[in-house]
């Protein structure tokens, strides 16, 4: 293909993606934790607006060990925009996730042109851990967008050190500035860009005189890239500055941030304090697509085949990459931080690894260009995979933050059973309105004086916000008359009822709405999840 022909073919990517995104933000449910970030957001505004005289901020929850970026700035939209409060979450979080798949375009296309930059944004696209993901995960797919913009900029830094230009260095100074005002977890991006640094000085130099000299002038040159991102830290993060050891309670308390709560992987349920060392890397497996993952052989192939060639003299931007992907694996392996909701919190490693996926079919596609038959057949792989993965993405809309390749087992079902599910709860959405239509289709009752009270297998907020005056949710669930769950982690076998509809998708169950108005005795008491 020409560079114009790809040119246009990932414009055009990229205004699907908007139009994609304006059409559907409104089809998604709440998420679990996004009425706690929201208020979280409004006292933050609440802190500033009072000239920081109101500090509740500071002592709601765990919050102040977070940034605010992202709910601040949606506390501010709500006042702006005629629009729900979680539309505007949602909308917000998507156009992260379309700036960080930008990005990943923009860094390929340094790395290895724009055949390899549009197949890395298309995979990407493709990955529902990503574009599903990004209209409601809204801190984590925001901060990994943050981060693979850092990372942009720590690539091109990487080709003019030392003497870094002053407007590169302000432009890392913001990316990193975002990334620490979302979470600790943006020290990475600092990590990366030291690293980087260190490496360069050692390729680049003869002796100690020379290399003391090398990271003198990237000191002096980094000088108004780390003001600023201690500025942006500080603006969005107010807390990690009111106190000298903020930042190390923070890093602490996320390196081995564990409570009660259990994840699951294949088929067994985990503590999230004893997950094993490979539950990423499992998670990693089955989260990315076949042809996500065919891309990411492809490279290992390719360096395996070419090894004896490799030189790391002027492969400074390829080392880059490298240390911004094994640095978070390799601390998950000695670490051992707490992880559940399978990739969630590494969302931020994604992009890299499309990054690497997007140059490994390109590079694969020139290894192959003297075999045309083999040529074709592995294009002929690509397009069928890829084809698979849109129609799995399609029919699970908007639940695409579900999906799973095949190697998860057998079908969707089987997945859904041996992984975790629909842990945000996001099909309560269709589950709501599934209850409305089953009360909407009985008698009015006359005598109907109170409103029916809604168990919810979630947090309460999200049923509630979609059901009107003649629900209530409540936490006694031995009164409720309905009962509204996710299928995740067998939750909707907690309380029995008889069933009034399913949420389904790929021919597996989501959700479930249950009436219990007939029930009577030991049969309304709540039992145990089943662990199988």
């Amino acid at each position: 293909m020409t560079p114009i022909l790809l040119q246009r073919l990932a414009l055009a990517l990229f205004s699907l993606l908007a139009v994609f995104i304006l059409v559907t933000f409104k089809q998604y449910g709440i998420s679990n934790d996004e009425q706690v970030q929201h208020v979280y957001g409004q006292l933050l505004l609440n802190f500033y607006s009072t000239g920081f005289a109101d500090q509740a901020a500071f002592t709601y929850k765990n919050l102040y060990l977070y940034g605010g970026l992202f709910d601040l700035i949606a506390a501010i939209l709500e006042k702006i925009l005629p629009l729900w409060v979680w539309d505007i979450r949602h909308l917000l979080s998507a156009l992260f996730g379309l700036a960080g798949i930008v990005a990943v375009y923009k860094i390929t296309n340094e790395l290895a042109g724009l055949r390899a930059a549009f197949l890395a944004a298309f995979l990407l696209t493709i990955t529902g851990a990503w574009t599903g993901a990004m209209f409601t995960h809204t801190k984590d797919v925001s901060f990994a967008s943050c981060m693979v913009w850092a990372l942009y900029y720590t690539l091109l830094m990487s080709k003019q050190l030392p003497r870094i230009p002053y407007v590169l260095s302000l432009k890392l100074g913001v990316a990193v500035g975002m990334a620490l005002g979302l979470r600790i977890g943006g020290a990475f991006a600092v990590i990366y860009l030291l690293l980087m640094v260190f490496v360069a000085g050692l390729l680049n130099t003869k002796d100690l005189k020379q290399q003391l000299n090398f990271y003198w002038q990237c000191f002096l040159s980094l000088i108004p890239a780390g003001a600023v991102a201690f500025c942006l830290m500080a603006i969005f993060w107010p807390w990690s500055v009111m106190g000298a050891d903020h930042i190390l309670i923070a890093v602490k308390s996320f390196s081995h941030f564990a409570f009660n709560m259990n994840t699951i992987v294949n088929g067994e349920f985990v503590s999230i304090g004893d997950v094993p060392r490979t539950y990423l890397f499992q998670y990693m497996g089955i989260r990315l697509p076949e042809v996500f993952l065919l891309g990411l052989l492809s490279i290992v192939l390719i360096l395996a085949m070419r090894f004896k060639q490799l030189k790391l003299v002027n492969q400074l931007p390829e080392i880059t990459i490298a240390i911004a992907l094994f640095t978070p694996l390799i601390f998950v392996i000695l670490d051992r931080p707490a992880l559940y909701n399978g990739v969630r919190h590494f969302t931020f490693v994604i992009p890299t690894l499309a990054i690497v996926a997007g140059v490994g079919l390109s590079k694969m596609t020139d290894v192959l260009a003297g075999y045309l038959k083999w040529r074709v057949f592995f294009a002929t792989i690509c397009v069928l995979l890829s084809i698979n993965t849109i129609y799995a993405l399609v029919a699970l809309h908007p639940y695409q933050y579900l999906y799973y390749n095949h190697f998860a087992g057998v079908d969707f079902k089987d997945a859904q059973h041996d992984w975790e599910g629909d842990y945000w709860s996001s099909s309560l959405i269709d589950a709501t309105k599934i209850l409305k239509r089953h009360v909407n289709a009985q008698p009015i009752s006359k005598n109907k004086v109170n409103p029916y009270l809604v168990a919810v297998c979630a947090e309460a907020f999200q049923g509630q916000a979609y059901l009107d005056e003649r629900f209530k949710v409540t936490e006694d669930w031995v009164a409720a008359d309905f009962f509204i769950s996710s299928t995740n982690m067998n939750c909707d076998q907690v309380l029995q009822g008889k069933m009034v509809g399913v949420v389904e998708r790929l021919g597996t169950p989501l959700a479930v709405v249950k009436d219990r108005r007939a029930l009577i005795g030991e049969a309304r008491r709540p039992h145990q999840a089943p662990r199988d």
